[in-house]
């Protein structure tokens, strides 16, 4: 059942995250947040690895079925940026290289022919008392393909950030005094 730390609901754009003014012309930009219980980690790299590494089972089926038609595009794959991923832990959380890291945020994303996206992960005061997580998304295309793309995958993409939201909180933020071992 949900609660006021397992609710994640769609929001404006972080005016502090270095996403929100990123591209000249964007073609998605949403973001979705929820609450973090106290006790829990606000270190945003630890968040975002956390996240990624425990979504629900249906978002791999999604990418799976994502994966076989944008190959035939000459797409990137998640299997090939999963390749990548596993020789540069550093510089990548899950299949998304990292762009940039803060003490509240981290900027992960990709760039390729049809598109470039952006995710941020922010960990914030909130508007009411207590800290808040935000993941927002901003994506630039290039051209037809990247439009008719996002098209397709918009309703998705929204559907796996609140999904993922909801599953991290369901299984327990790692705790504050957690070191990155996830």
């Amino acid at each position: 059942m949900p609660n006021e730390f397992t609710l994640a609901t769609a929001v404006v754009l972080p005016a502090q995250s270095a996403v929100t003014h990123l591209y000249k012309g964007v073609n998605l930009a949403d973001a979705f947040a929820i609450r973090l219980p106290p006790g829990a980690s606000s270190d945003p790299d630890l968040l975002a690895r956390f996240i990624f590494s425990h979504q629900p089972s249906w978002v791999r089926n999604l990418t799976g079925i994502r994966d076989i038609i944008v190959a035939r595009f000459g797409l990137k794959t998640a299997r090939h940026l999963a390749t990548l991923a596993s020789g540069a832990k550093a510089d990548r959380v899950g299949i998304f290289k990292v762009y940039s890291t803060s003490e509240t945020e981290i900027v992960l994303g990709e760039d390729d022919k049809h598109l470039d996206f952006r995710v941020s992960v922010l960990c914030s005061r909130g508007a009411a008392d207590g800290r808040q997580l935000t993941i927002s998304t901003v994506v630039h295309c290039h051209n037809l393909l990247g439009r008719a793309y996002l098209l397709v995958i918009a309703p998705f993409h929204r559907l796996v950030v609140k999904a993922s939201l909801r599953r991290a909180a369901r299984i327990g933020w790692p705790d504050a005094a957690v070191q990155r071992d996830i």
